[in-house]
C-alpha cells in the first residue's frame, strides 16, 4: 500500500528529528521540569542510544521495548531505538507484569527499557513476579525517570557507544526507508490478547503532517502532552509532531489538573491534547480561574463524540480557538477523520469530521454491498495508512484487510461532505477514558481466577469516563464467591483502566439458540437497572 510516504525532505522518524535539528537547531524540543533539551540536544543523545544499542549487537528489525511514563528521556530513547532500525515496543504504563510479559514474549524483544522506580513501582520486579520465563530478553536498561536526564545504570548503557564510531549509527539510520516499519503499538484484543498493529516511517510522518493542517502547530509553539507516549495519541500526534513542526513538548508523566494549569501559565503552552475526561478536570480545577491562559490556543479530544456542553465550555471558559475532536483506529496509523477550525460545533458534537482526503471510505451492509449517503453501515478504508499488519498473526490481518479494505468493525454513515459519525461497534470494544478495552481480554483475566466459572464483560456508559466495564459473572457450582472477590481481584491482575466499574452475580447468561451470550441484552439489562 506504501510508495515511499513522507516529506521529500526526510524518510524516517529520526531523520526528521536530525533534520529538525538543522533547522532549529537550539530551540526548546522538550521541557520536562528542570530538563530542557534544544532540537540538537535530542538528535545527539538520539544516536548516543543508537551507539550504545549497536555495541550490544542490535540489528535492524530487531524488536525492542520500551515501558515508561511520558518523559524527556523517553523521546532521545525511542528516537534511537528507531535509528538503529529496530522496532519501538511502547508498553502500556498501567499494564500488570503478566500484560508487559505478553507483550514482550509475543514480539520477542532482546531489550527492554524501564525505569527501576517510578512512583514506588519498579518496573522490573512486576516482572520478577510472572510465573514462566522472559525467553527473548537479553537486556533490561534502567531509564531515568521523569524530570531526569540520569539514573545509576544509565551513564553505563551509554558508554557502551563508545567502542561504536558515530559514522556506524548515522548509517543504520540513513538506511532506513519510509516503507519500514517503525513501531508496534499494541491495540486491545478481541479475542482475549491484544493484538501488535504493524505501523511504519513514512505513513507515520505524513498521516500526522495532513493531521497538523487541522491542528496548526508552528515553530515557537508548546505542546503539553499528558496523552501516554505509548499510543499514537502521545506519540504520533505528541511529541512527533512537535519535533516536525518546531514546536515544544511538555510531557506529562501524571496528569493533575493544577499542574497543568500551572505550566499552562508558565511556559505559555498553545496546545493540549486530551481524553473528555482530563478536559473535565481542567475545567473544574478550582485554580483555573487564578491562572494566565491566555496561550492556549488549540485543544484536541480523544473521543468518537463529545458532549455540546463540553465544546461551549472549552470555548468560553479556557479561550480555545480551536478544537479538534476526530476517529482513527491504530490499524489506520490512528488516523481516518478530524473535525478542525472549519467545523461548526454542531459538527464538532455530532461528528467525527470529514474523512481525510487521502483515505477512500465505503459504508457497507451485512453483505458488503455500498448503502447510500446518511445510512449505516460497517466502515471500511482504503489508504496508504494501513498498518502492515498485526505482528505474527496472519490470519487475523487477513481478516481485516480485505482485497484492500481495511474492515474497521466501527458502525457509521457519513453524508456528501464526507462528514463521518460513528454510531456503534459491530465488535465489543468500549472506550474508558480514552483507552480501547476489550471485553474478551477482560474475560479471559477473570476467568483465571478458581472461583468464577463463567464472566461476561460488556460497556456501559459512564457520565465521566464515556464507558466503563461491567462483568457479569456465573460462580462455580458449589462455590461462594463475593463481588468484593472479584473485584479485588480484578485489581491485581489488570491494568486499572480494565478493571470492571461494576460487577453482578448472576445464575445465567442470556444465549441465542448457539449458545453464544446475548451481549445486547446484558446492556439492556444495566440501561433498565439505571435510575
Amino acid at each position: 500500500m506504501t510508495t515511499g510516504e513522507g516529506p521529500a525532505r526526510y524518510t524516517s522518524i529520526p531523520g526528521a528529528a536530525q533534520e529538525a535539528a538543522r533547522r532549529w537547531a537550539d530551540g526548546e524540543a522538550v521541557i520536562d521540569g528542570p530538563v530542557r533539551l534544544s532540537f540538537t540536544d535530542v538528535a545527539e543523545q538520539m544516536l548516543s542510544v543508537t551507539r550504545s544499542l549497536l555495541a550490544i549487537g542490535i540489528e535492524p528489525g530487531d524488536r525492542i521495548g520500551l515501558w515508561a511514563p511520558n518523559s524527556a528521556v523517553w523521546i532521545p530513547t525511542a528516537l534511537g531505538i528507531l535509528a538503529a532500525g529496530a522496532w519501538l515496543v511502547p508498553l502500556n504504563t498501567r499494564f500488570r507484569g503478566d500484560e508487559a510479559a505478553y507483550v514482550l514474549n509475543k514480539t520477542k524483544a532482546r531489550v527492554l527499557f524501564a525505569p527501576a522506580d517510578f512512583l514506588g513501582t519498579n518496573y522490573f520486579d512486576l516482572l520478577a513476579d510472572v510465573p514462566g520465563e522472559l525467553a527473548y530478553l537479553e537486556h533490561r536498561v534502567d531509564l531515568p525517570g521523569p524530570g531526569s536526564l540520569t539514573s545509576p545504570a544509565w551513564p553505563g548503557f551509554l558508554a557502551r557507544g563508545n567502542e561504536i564510531p558515530l559514522a556506524d549509527a548515522q548509517a543504520r539510520l540513513d538506511a532506513i526507508g519510509p516503507d519500514d516499519v517503525s513501531d508496534i503499538i499494541f491495540t486491545s484484543g478481541t479475542t482475549g490478547h491484544p493484538k501488535g498493529v504493524m505501523l511504519r516511517h513514512g505513513a507515520s510522518l505524513t498521516g500526522y503532517q495532513i493531521l497538523n493542517d487541522n491542528y496548526l502547530l508552528r515553530p515557537g509553539d508548546t505542546h503539553l502532552v499528558p496523552t501516554p507516549f505509548f499510543h499514537c495519541f502521545g506519540y504520533k500526534a505528541g511529541w512527533m509532531l512537535s519535533l516536525i513542526n518546531g514546536a515544544s513538548t511538555v510531557p506529562i508523566a501524571v496528569f493533575d489538573s493544577s499542574d497543568i494549569l500551572r505550566l499552562v501559565e508558565e511556559e505559555g503552552v498553545t496546545h493540549i491534547p486530551g481524553s473528555p475526561t482530563m478536559w473535565w478536570a481542567i475545567l473544574d480545577d478550582p485554580q483555573r480561574a487564578e491562572r494566565d491562559l491566555t496561550s492556549l490556543r488549540v485543544g484536541m479530544v480523544s473521543a468518537a463524540t463529545i458532549p455540546e456542553v463540553l465544546v461551549h465550555r472549552m470555548r468560553d471558559d479556557l479561550g480555545l480557538k480551536s478544537i479538534i475532536s476526530g476517529y482513527g483506529l491504530t490499524e489506520n496509523h490512528a488516523l481516518v477523520s478530524f473535525n478542525g477550525p472549519n467545523s461548526t460545533p454542531e459538527q464538532v458534537v455530532s461528528t467525527v469530521g470529514p474523512v481525510m482526503d487521502a483515505i477512500e471510505v465505503r459504508i457497507v451492509d451485512d453483505d458488503g454491498r455500498d448503502v447510500p449517503f446518511g445510512e449505516t453501515g460497517e466502515i471500511w478504508l482504503r489508504s496508504f495508512l494501513h498498518m502492515n499488519g498485526y505482528y505474527d498473526e496472519p490470519e487475523a490481518t487477513a481478516n481485516t484487510i480485505v482485497d484492500g479494505w481495511l474492515h474497521t468493525g466501527d458502525i457509521g454513515c457519513i453524508d456528501a461532505q464526507r462528514y463521518l459519525k460513528i454510531t456503534d461497534r459491530k465488535k465489543d470494544m468500549f472506550i474508558m477514558g480514552g483507552f480501547n478495552v476489550s471485553p474478551a481480554e477482560v474475560e479471559r483475566a477473570l476467568m483465571e481466577f478458581p472461583k468464577i466459572g463463567q464472566v461476561s464483560v460488556v460497556g456501559m456508559p459512564d457520565d465521566y469516563f464515556g464507558e466503563v466495564g461491567a462483568a457479569f459473572v456465573i460462580p462455580k457450582d458449589g462455590v461462594e464467591l463475593t463481588v468484593e472477590e472479584v473485584e479485588a481481584y480484578a485489581r491485581a491482575h489488570l491494568a486499572n483502566f480494565k478493571v470492571p466499574r461494576r460487577v453482578i452475580l448472576v445464575d445465567s447468561f442470556p444465549l441465542n439458540a448457539t449458545g453464544k451470550v446475548l451481549k445486547t441484552e446484558l446492556r439492556k439489562q444495566l440501561r433498565e437497572a439505571q435510575p
